[in-house]
């Protein structure tokens, strides 16, 4: 399980298409039994996991979050769908089990990320044509990549949460080729949930919290927590 302690707060680091990670989530609410459970989600994507009827960006937003933005929304929900069937897990599966044990055991849940419109607006704000072009190459060349960095690809596990050998490789090619897609989806993300966990790791300084939070966001987070 890949777990962080920081003095009354634990973090768990996911795969939101993780049948591993339900189960790590699941054992540590039963065993630990946290007093407050904060979930990297915000009111928005909240409302559409409970509710999966509900899109959480839709036409009406691109005057929002612009068209890349609105653009990269659809085509990352489609490829975490598409990834989901695979191993046959709901993308964000973790995230409801967490939900519906906090709601089972009336435990206080805490929403730790971001808007997501915001999100989507920085990206269409900060993505660039050097970057555009290099992701429409990239998803050409993608099928025939056999090795990342030295890594053989078929070492990763869909079913796992990814080794942090990986994750480090995978965040540092984003944040080469795609530095826009890095700050906006990971850095300034990292950010505010670093904000919100420090505020409420203070106004429940006598109380056991539970983050659950996706891998990637996990070394960030650890640094940013730890420098105050």
């Amino acid at each position: 399980m890949v777990t962080i302690n920081l003095d009354n707060l634990s973090i768990i680091g996911t795969s939101h298409i993780s049948r591993e990670s339900i189960n790590e989530v699941r054992s540590f609410i039963l065993n630990e039994n946290p007093d407050i459970i904060a979930l990297e989600l915000d009111p928005l994507r909240f409302d559409a996991l409970l509710n999966p009827e509900k899109k959480k960006i839709s036409l009406s937003d691109i005057k929002v979050v612009g068209f890349k933005g609105y653009l990269f929304s659809i085509i990352g929900s489609l490829v975490q769908k598409k990834l989901g069937k695979i191993v046959g897990v709901d993308p964000g599966s973790e995230m409801v089990t967490a939900i519906n044990l906090a709601l089972k055991n009336k435990k206080e849940l805490c929403l730790i990320d971001q808007d997501i419109r915001v999100t989507l607006k920085r990206l269409s704000q900060l993505i660039t044509f050097k970057e555009k072009a290099r992701l429409f190459f990239d998803l050409i060349r993608s099928p025939f990549v056999k090795r990342i960095e030295g890594i053989e690809i078929s070492r990763f596990d869909l079913n796992k949460v990814p080794e942090s050998e990986f994750i480090s490789v995978v965040l540092k090619i984003l944040r080469q080729r795609y530095p826009s897609f890095h700050k906006a989806l990971i850095e300034e993300r990292n950010n505010v949930i670093a904000k919100n966990l420090n505020r409420i790791k203070a106004q429940y300084s006598n109380k056991k919290i539970l983050a659950v939070v996706g891998a990637g966001h996990l070394d960030g987070l650890i640094s940013l927590l730890r420098s105050g």
